[in-house]
């Protein structure tokens, strides 16, 4: 089938099909952690242990998150290594960036990491509830005809 024989939806279907097949949420989460935590360690505030080389490893840790998370985004299959890693990195990030960000950053890469590692491919998209409740009406309609035409006949 080519594309012109299919009529132009939009962007937000086509996003939303895209989504669907990755574990989208949780490396937006496992992004945003990371994201947070390198914010947090150009703060003014001197709680950071620096470790190594003037503290790569503050800096070097969330990047890791950020790249698992986008990674995760854009290469699926790989996604428990990715999970993994990112739980890693965001459980050291305790110790070398600003107890993990002010514990924002800490919480949305354990988050992220465990929403990634449980994310199961094969899964049948959710129906939402507006088309559960009008499949229900249909069923409990049809249900209806059936019964009430045939009522006192004998079989």
């Amino acid at each position: 089938m080519s594309g012109a024989d299919t009529p132009h939806q939009g962007w937000r279907p086509a996003f939303r099909g895209w989504r669907a097949r990755r574990p989208f949420l949780g490396g937006l989460l496992l992004t945003l952690g990371g994201g947070w935590i390198l914010l947090t360690v150009k703060a003014s505030l001197k709680v950071v242990i620096h470790v190594g080389v003037q503290g790569v490893a503050g800096y070097l840790l969330p990047a890791v998150m950020v790249l698992c998370g986008l990674l995760t985004l854009f290469s699926p299959s790989q996604r428990l290594f990715y999970s993994v890693l990112g739980l890693l990195c965001s459980l050291a990030s305790w110790v070398t960036s600003n107890l993990g960000g002010f514990f924002v950053g800490l919480i949305l890469g354990v988050v992220g990491s465990c929403l990634i590692f449980g994310w199961l491919p094969d899964q049948e998209p959710r129906v939402s509830r507006r088309k559960r409740r009008k499949a229900a009406r249909a069923a409990a309609a049809q249900q209806a005809q059936g019964f009430g035409g045939g009522a006192g006949e004998p079989a």
